[in-house]
């Protein structure tokens, strides 16, 4: 049997003037074209041959001995090269572009963009790409606890996080909780691994670890004091979301800075602010 996007091993059932047609072992009957262009020296009947399955600009089944940048059910980070009226086109190492339709983005793109997607082949057989990789992403990362990684975005829920492919193919979270001000789809993080779940899945960071970001938010706080005049118009006990809004700390993370600001007496708490000792 041919796949469709992916690399297999083909005999050479029959030669002609533009090329070679190719067969599976199994089924002699069903045969893809390979160009005469790409047809190595020297092969005659009956030879095997690597090669990879796709569509060409007529929507016909043909072959390449070229490396595509992706197969079917795998994830690569590809550049647009133009978007049209159906979608986006990616480059992939082929003559023909591939498409990611726009019900498949999870943020607008402009040609010369890299987005990571995976590749699949939709109802109708033909090759399809699509931003929403998480079903794709591997869970069998060599990452442990606290280890500093790099990924890209490739979806944001405000209910659950931020969704980043860790070396773009392991599925990692950087959770809701998580303060992550300004992050959006397409941006690489340097991020430290905070934990891997039973599943394999990644949880991750943009902190460093507890004791070693307090002393970075302390700093952090000390600035935005002298920034507003010596004072700032709230303290510790001050909602959440205002601490979050205005820090880019969750509560907790904040009031562990005051604290060893406190403890330094390099601040004092008043009822309603903090302002510099």
């Amino acid at each position: 049997m041919i796949e469709l996007g992916k690399r297999q091993e083909l005999k050479i059932v029959k030669m002609v003037e533009f090329g070679v047609y190719l067969a599976a072992a199994d089924n002699a009957d069903e045969k893809v074209l390979l160009p005469r262009k790409e047809v190595p020296e020297g092969v005659g009947i009956g030879d095997l041959l690597s090669v990879f399955v796709y569509r060409d600009s007529k929507d016909r089944l043909i072959s390449t001995i070229r490396e595509p940048l992706i197969s079917v059910g795998q994830t690569a980070l590809l550049k647009v090269t133009d978007v049209g009226k159906f979608g986006a086109f990616l480059d992939w190492n082929l003559e023909k572009d591939l498409l990611l339709p726009f019900k498949e983005q999870t943020t607008q793109l402009r040609p010369g963009d890299e987005c990571l997607v995976a590749l699949y082949v939709d109802k109708s057989g033909r090759l399809c790409t699509t931003m929403r990789v998480y079903p794709y992403l591997k869970t069998n990362s060599p990452h442990k606890k606290d280890e500093t990684v790099e990924g890209i975005v490739y979806e944001i829920n405000e209910r659950y996080g931020i969704y980043v492919a860790v070396d773009n193919c392991y599925s990692g979270l950087i959770p809701a909780r998580e303060p992550a001000k300004g992050i959006r789809v397409l941006d690489r993080l340097t991020m430290r691994v905070a934990g891997v779940l039973d599943d394999g899945k990644l949880t991750l960071s943009i902190r460093d670890k507890a004791y070693i970001q307090m002393s970075k938010d302390a700093d952090l706080i000390m600035k935005m004091i002298e920034g507003e005049g010596g004072r700032l118009p709230f303290n510790d006990k001050a909602d959440p979301e205002l601490i979050r809004s205005k820090t880019g700390m969750s509560k907790n993370e904040f009031k562990r800075a005051v604290g060893n600001l406190y403890k330094q007496r390099l601040i004092v708490i008043e009822t309603d602010g903090i302002r510099k000792a």
